[in-house]
């Protein structure tokens, strides 16, 4: 076990675009966009120097309580194998020492159903807390869709399609809407369209500075910004992360004007037999909430990524190893306060304006 260290760079890269667990969110790229945490690698290596399984690190300095250390959708390994698990703990021991921290969170790309998953890192001292349903309670959403495009062609895919997302499809190519890749200048436009949607489904939206520094750092090689258009004007949005194998629907965003187009299901379409002609075994829809209820405010947007034929997919959730049980505890408490307090002053203004 060792951390990772600038010659070993692009060895890092060609392993996590190579293995089958490969995630962008365990790439330096994206740890580069996520300015406000220092990053470290641990690496597993085997007998001849060669890596064999990662966990891409974030620590971050917590007011009072000292520094978190924070891992999205890792390890990137054989998780079944324990001796790399066991390098990987060794290694997370080693930078909890030395950077003072409380506690490492994983929230794993692991499905809750595997036993044997859970077996080994309780026996190497992980927690588990893998109860929350809605997107507030973690930072990764734990329920997401996933379309399985691995040795299927772009016209069985279509045909797999739920008969209403196949004629939106084609509704929206009928009534004109045309799908162009944008530039970081278009960020600006998808930008606007976010505010909007925002707005319209009570989310809150990072800066402008945020996508173009994603830019900077994923594009061209492994972000995407894709634009519809009516009548030459901007209506809607996506943004799509490739990595390895794999492309992520990130972000998106559709004006409250020509929704009647339906140009969300164009920019997915398009996305998709981009994701086929690449190569790529997997399109992640990303996040859902897991109370499936039409009554439900985000049933909307379960139902609009079901209808691609995805698999509903329910992750572990949160993986943790507490290093000061006490502080960590003590974290978790004046956690959840602020976000009670955070909601209460959300929908205390929102009464104010009506």
């Amino acid at each position: 076990m060792r951390l990772l260290e600038e010659k070993d760079k692009e060895e890092y890269k060609k392993f996590l675009e190579e293995n089958p667990r490969c995630n962008f969110q365990q790439s330096l790229e994206w740890g580069n966009v996520k300015t406000s945490w220092k990053k470290e690698v641990i690496l597993s290596e085997d007998k001849n120097g060669k890596i064999r399984g990662s966990l891409c690190v974030w620590i971050r300095k917590m007011p009072i309580f000292g520094n978190i250390m924070y891992s999205a959708r890792g390890p990137v390994c054989d998780i079944y194998d324990e001796e790399v698990i066991k390098d990987i703990v060794e290694g997370a021991k080693l930078l909890a020492n030395k950077y003072k921290a409380f506690v490492l969170r994983i929230e794993p790309d692991i499905l809750k159903s595997d036993e044997k998953f859970r077996d080994i890192i309780l026996k190497y001292g992980f927690k588990i807390k893998d109860d929350s349903k809605d997107f507030k309670d973690e930072i990764q959403p734990r329920f997401v869709f996933r379309l399985n495009l691995k040795d299927k062609t772009e016209d069985k895919i279509f045909e797999e399609l739920h008969q209403k997302t196949r004629y939106n499809i084609r509704l929206a190519t009928k009534k004109g809407v045309e799908i162009k890749e944008g530039t970081r200048e278009d960020l600006k436009d998808f930008h606007k369209i976010m505010i909007e949607t925002g707005e319209r489904d009570n989310f809150i939206i990072r800066p402008l500075e945020y996508f173009e520094k994603m830019y900077d750092e994923m594009a061209p090689d492994h972000m995407k910004v894709l634009m519809a258009y009516h009548d030459g004007q901007p209506i809607a949005g996506i943004i799509p992360i490739m990595y390895g194998k794999k492309t992520w629907y990130l972000y998106g965003a559709s004006s409250n004007s020509h929704r009647n187009l339906m140009p969300n299901y164009l920019l997915q379409w398009t996305m998709i037999k981009e994701a086929i002609a690449n190569g790529c075994d997997m399109y992640d829809f990303r996040g859902v909430s897991g109370v499936v209820d039409e009554s439900h405010p985000q049933y909307g947007l379960y139902r609009f990524k079901k209808g691609f034929n995805a698999d509903f997919t329910e992750f572990i959730g949160e993986i943790y190893l507490p290093f000061k049980p006490l502080v960590y505890k003590m974290y978790k408490f004046a956690e959840k306060t602020f976000r009670t307090l955070r909601t209460l002053k959300k929908n205390l203004k929102k009464g104010k304006e009506k």
